[in-house]
């Protein structure tokens, strides 16, 4: 018994040894590993996002100055036609026609003037003789002078009609894309009344869009300074970005801004020219303009991914010397070149927690791998 007895305990013994061994062995766990870094610093520029349209800089409606019956149409449907093609022939015999009565009558006029001269002549040769008498001199004065205004005035019909037998060919005041045909061969053209077709300018192009008052107030006191009090918004380049995000933006500049808010939206009409080589952009393409909404300034730009919900707060986590972790709470901005802008909160001196976040907690020392985030996000 007794030897069984000082066997158990040495088995008891023997276990509290290895279990006290095991306990100071384990330690506290080691620091979380965690991707750091600082801010991005540099000058930014706010942008501001409407959605507008594209207009043409000119459009007209194609219409005939003189009535005849359309003879021949000479453009391609939807094609782009420049500034003095022939599009439409209206018949102009009849116009030929009366252009050759115009000469003939200037014509007769010149033979009516070349006689009248030649009697007045005669007769001032005469009168000084007394050969005629002086109320015959002042007849036949007053027959030149007569016959030198029917010259004026057969000149102005010829001028009529050469005008009307031009007018029968109709061109294309400038270059554009055109329409469909309006009126077929064959039907009665009215002067100043028919629309035979439509043609749109392309390039440059104009975008319009609309933006609040409070925001149109903001970019206008923005742009005052000494040397400007206009209070208008001067023109600067902006960009444009299509439904179709796989097309590169366009850039142009603003060149318009209306003279009145609009009492119905409470918006005011703002427009853009932009280049339009390629002829892709059309009127009436919805787009999204990105216009300058803030001077130039020193931006603090971090991932989304650094930043934490802390119920209606948003926070990023700092580090300290000692790596250890404190909430820092932020405001943040717009996007800007894939980072979130910092408004307030961070000084850009900062080393913050861009990845691991849900390992951190306020307090905590963390073992940072340090990186260096490049000026635009990928």
């Amino acid at each position: 018994m007794r030897l069984v007895s000082a066997i158990v305990a040495a088995i008891a013994l023997s276990g509290c040894g290895d279990n006290g061994d095991q306990g100071q062995a384990g330690g506290p766990p080691p620091p979380p590993k965690v991707t750091a870094a600082m801010p991005v610093v540099k000058d930014i520029m706010e942008m501001d996002d409407f959605t507008g349209r594209f207009e043409a800089v000119d459009s007209v409606d194609v219409r005939a100055r003189v009535s005849g019956y359309l003879d021949n149409i000479h453009f391609e449907e939807g094609t782009v036609v420049k500034a003095g093609d022939l599009l439409f022939t209206i018949d102009p015999r009849p116009y030929q026609a009366i252009l050759d009565g115009a000469n003939a009558n200037l014509n007769i006029a010149k033979t009516e003037f070349n006689f009248a001269s030649k009697e007045l002549e005669r007769a001032q040769s005469l009168v000084g003789r007394g050969d005629i008498s002086r109320s015959t001199l002042d007849q036949r004065h007053q027959n030149f002078t007569t016959a030198q205004a029917r010259i004026e005035g057969a000149k102005a019909d010829v001028r009529r009609a050469e005008l009307d037998l031009e007018f029968t060919e109709i061109r294309a005041p400038f270059t554009g894309r055109i329409s469909i045909k309006q009126v077929s061969v064959g039907n009665l053209v009215k002067a100043d009344d028919t629309v035979l077709t439509n043609i749109v300018s392309l390039d440059p192009i104009h975008f319009y869009f609309d933006v609040d008052e409070r925001s149109y107030l903001a970019y206008a006191r923005n742009q005052l300074d000494e040397n400007s009090a206009s209070g208008r918004i001067t023109p600067s380049d902006v960009s444009v970005i299509l439904s179709d995000k796989t097309l590169k933006a366009r850039t142009g500049r603003l060149d318009f801004v209306d003279n009145r808010i609009d009492q119905a939206s409470g918006t005011m009409r703002i427009r853009a020219v932009f280049p339009n080589h390629d002829l892709l952009l059309q009127p009436g393409i919805f787009g999204k303009i990105s216009i300058p909404g803030s001077p130039l300034y020193k931006g603090i730009l971090i991932p989304d991914e650094a930043i934490a919900s802390d119920q209606d707060r948003r926070i990023v986590y700092v580090l300290d010397d000692a790596n250890v972790v404190s909430a820092q709470v932020i405001r943040p901005g717009p996007r800007i070149d894939g980072y979130r802008v910092v408004r307030t909160g961070l000084t850009g001196m900062e080393r913050i927690v861009v990845d691991g976040l849900t390992r951190v907690r306020p307090g905590v020392k963390v073992d940072p791998a340090m990186v260096d985030l490049p000026p635009i996000k990928p």
